[in-house]
């Protein structure tokens, strides 16, 4: 890729996710904030009608919906795989309006500050998170890269180049003034990232990046009906990117029993006790730190 020539800016793929959906409106109404010379930049609130019920998704998770072989399955007809055919169409199917970045916009109500999430490793990719570690000692940079595009079920499986901003800790259907202008300033700093990259002048920075590598997920303690027993240990609660190692407290049982960590080295929990993914069995990811060079 030696130019982009049109960069979307994607909101509310999760209706309940504020954050990025009003951010997109505020977008479309003052185009000028994310106007750049060499580019054009372009809005979208993926789930209208979720973001309209405030609700994270109405019959399926949108950010679940793009996997290649599903975009393809004319069988495939609930209200977000509709919508997902839709993104596919305006931002993916037509030469003329093809996006070569897009940047979707997500917060969390766990700790992940903020969290740039890479789905794959492109190098662009990587030098443009490591310019944002660079310039914001905030960032982090949480890496699931899957094996080849057709595995990626997410928005940004569209688009090679691109990922998400995952800002918390947040409510679900809440603003917060601070993630808010935090994230709109990370807007501002890949948009100005991807001019300079436009007029061959890329910001230098350090030649090595910290990424959180996704390892695996962990569920909740269960019951064979599949009822909870216990929750996150207060000892790890609000810990997201710090050490856990085998034997630290991890679950507190409703009979006050605690559940430590038994992997055999140490990972680096995040999304620990993200409420929108208790329905997915996921209490936590685990991931691995480790310093790369770029």
């Amino acid at each position: 890729m030696n130019q982009i020539n049109r960069v979307a800016i994607v909101g509310g793929t999760h209706g309940n996710e504020f954050t990025g959906a009003y951010l997109s409106q505020k977008f479309a109404q003052f185009p000028d904030l994310i106007t750049r010379p060499s580019f054009e930049t372009v809005t979208l609130l993926a789930n209208p009608k979720a973001f309209a019920a405030g609700r994270r998704y109405l019959e399926k998770d949108l950010n679940r919906c793009f996997l290649k072989q599903d975009l393809q399955d004319p069988t495939r007809n609930s209200y977000e795989e509709l919508q997902a055919k839709s993104i596919q169409d305006t931002l993916a199917s037509n030469a003329d309006k093809q996006a070569d970045f897009i940047l979707d916009l997500h917060s969390s109500t766990a700790n992940m500050g903020l969290t740039i999430i890479l789905v794959n490793s492109h190098p662009l990719n990587l030098k443009l998170a490591a310019y944002l570690s660079h310039v914001s000692p905030l960032v982090r940079i949480y890496r699931c890269s899957f094996k080849s595009i057709e595995e990626n079920p997410f928005v940004n499986s569209l688009c090679e180049l691109g990922f998400a901003i995952e800002v918390g800790p947040i409510a679900q259907g809440v603003l917060k003034a601070t993630l808010f202008q935090q994230t709109e300033e990370l807007v501002y700093a890949v948009l100005d990232y991807l001019e300079q990259f436009n007029q061959g002048e890329i910001p230098s920075t350090n030649e090595t990046l910290i990424l959180y590598d996704h390892l695996s997920v962990v569920d909740y303690p269960k019951k064979q009906d599949g009822t909870i027993f216990g929750m996150i240990h207060p000892e790890l609660q609000d810990k997201d990117y710090q050490a856990l190692n085998p034997g630290d407290p991890i679950f507190l049982t409703f009979d006050d029993k605690t559940i430590i960590y038994e992997g055999t080295s140490t990972v680096w929990p995040i999304f620990i006790n993200e409420a929108a993914y208790y329905e997915k069995r996921i209490a936590m990811c685990l991931t691995q730190r480790q310093q790369i060079n770029i």
